[in-house]
């Protein structure tokens, strides 16, 4: 049995995914995050979001983990190995998407916002 970490709402277009308008509390109860997805209807082969109830941000403009579960979900839907994806409403951005056998390839545009160094115990 294999248990996803998120949960994951199949709409039937991209409008329908850029016209959710969460109430973020009452998906607390959830106890998990929330990606939404659909085809794309036209230049995008697929559009997702997601919402994270409880977290400091409530919605992740672009997020990597969530498109591990949606490019093979895709892939076999679609039918193909090579997609563009968007995700986010507001704010957001476009990824390249490859499923090459059980593995999966991210691809986009990033910025850097923090530089830092991270100090271990010896």
């Amino acid at each position: 049995m294999r248990v996803a970490r998120d949960y994951l709402v199949v709409m039937e277009n991209q409008r329908q995914v850029e016209a959710v308008c969460p109430n973020i509390n009452a998906m607390l109860p959830l106890g998990k995050m929330v990606c939404i997805t659909a085809p794309g209807d036209g230049e995008y082969d697929f559009v997702s979001r997601f919402f994270c109830p409880g977290e400091a941000v409530a919605e992740d403009p672009v997020t990597g983990s969530a498109h591990s579960m949606l490019i093979p979900y895709w892939a076999e839907k679609l039918n193909k190995t090579r997609m563009l994806a968007h995700q986010g409403a507001e704010r957001g951005g476009d990824l390249r998407c490859q499923l090459a056998g059980d593995r999966v390839f991210i691809g986009g545009q990033a910025t850097t916002y923090l530089t830092g160094k991270v100090l271990l115990p010896t």
